[in-house]
């Protein structure tokens, strides 16, 4: 599938990296899914049975970033016909004409390579491979082929942001146990009920940019019942490092009260027949599934340090 779109007026070829600003190209780098990201990743990193010099694990975290900007700067690049005429994200930095798509290519690539070197001389072969895999996966399973083929884009497309507690873990364990990949589990499982959440009042967005998000392809119903059925699903994954002794009965605790509410709210976007009514509550849903992983993965770490 091809978009056609005209380009925007301001985007010319006297567009050069001289003539952008810096904030341009952090824009690129998505800090907003940047600094989850990071912290799932920091997460990983924290819990790792061993040890690791802080200024290691400040390198790591760095590379872990870096990533997520490069592969996020990748995307954009991919993304910019997409961009161009999707109302929420007109604004970005390519469809502006403040940056050229080839120029976005070049940085998000640059940055990415950078990413995964750094990673392998700081922490060793695996968490780089890792590293690299993840941004693989996003910039082209995910952005060249699965958001623009399939409304299973963001279940497949999942695995690439769900890595990152395994990247930080592996660059302080060579050892890939059960515990970090109950963290990918979560992030992995929370991913299509936070995109599905946003896809239904930005459903108008996806349709006129011809991506085949569910709202649009399978209708607001059918993505109502997947919300509620993939938010029941993380309530036993987020239970899962309790059962697995990596955390305490204050963490099942937490996250069976946090999970509860998302499954509750997900049951009264399901039950609500207003539309009005149903596409506000899709987006507190989206905001609190934010929340809910950030808790999940704070409480986690702090539970951990209590039991320790």
């Amino acid at each position: 599938m091809s978009l056609q779109t005209s380009p925007s007026p301001s985007l010319n070829k006297e567009t050069s990296l001289l003539e952008s600003s810096v904030s341009d190209y952090m824009r690129l780098l998505k800090p907003g899914v940047m600094s989850l990201v990071v912290f799932s990743g920091l997460i990983g990193l924290l819990l790792a049975p061993g040890d690791i010099h802080p200024l290691i694990a400040a390198i790591v975290v760095v590379a872990i970033a870096a990533g997520s900007g490069g592969a996020a700067a990748i995307n954009m690049a991919i993304d910019h016909d997409i961009d161009a005429v999707m109302t929420r994200t007109q604004k970005r930095p390519i469809p502006k004409g403040l940056i050229t798509p080839a120029d976005a290519l070049s940085f998000g690539v640059i940055i990415s390579l950078l990413s995964v070197a750094t990673m392998f001389l700081a922490a060793g072969f695996i968490p780089a491979a890792l590293l690299a895999f993840a941004i693989l996966f996003y910039t082209l399973a995910y952005s060249l082929l699965l958001k623009r083929y399939t409304d299973q884009n963001i279940v497949i497309g999942g695995l690439a942001g769900a890595l990152p507690p395994l990247i930080g873990w592996t660059a302080v364990s060579t050892e890939i146990s059960i515990h970090p990949l109950l963290l990918v589990l979560i992030i992995f499982l929370w991913t299509p009920p936070h995109f599905w959440a946003l896809a239904l009042y930005r459903s108008q967005d996806y349709k006129k940019a011809l991506i085949p998000m569910m709202p649009n392809t399978r209708g607001i119903l059918s993505t109502k019942k997947h919300i509620l059925f993939y938010s029941i699903l993380l309530l036993p994954a987020a239970l899962s490092p309790y059962f697995s002794g990596l955390a305490g009965t204050s963490y099942a605790l937490i996250a069976f009260i946090l999970s509860s509410i998302q499954i509750a709210a997900s049951y009264k976007l399901l039950s609500s027949e207003d539309n009005d009514k149903a596409l506000s509550l899709s987006r507190k849903i989206f905001g609190f599934s934010i929340l809910w992983l950030f808790a999940i993965l704070a409480f986690l770490y702090f539970d951990r340090i209590a039991l320790s």
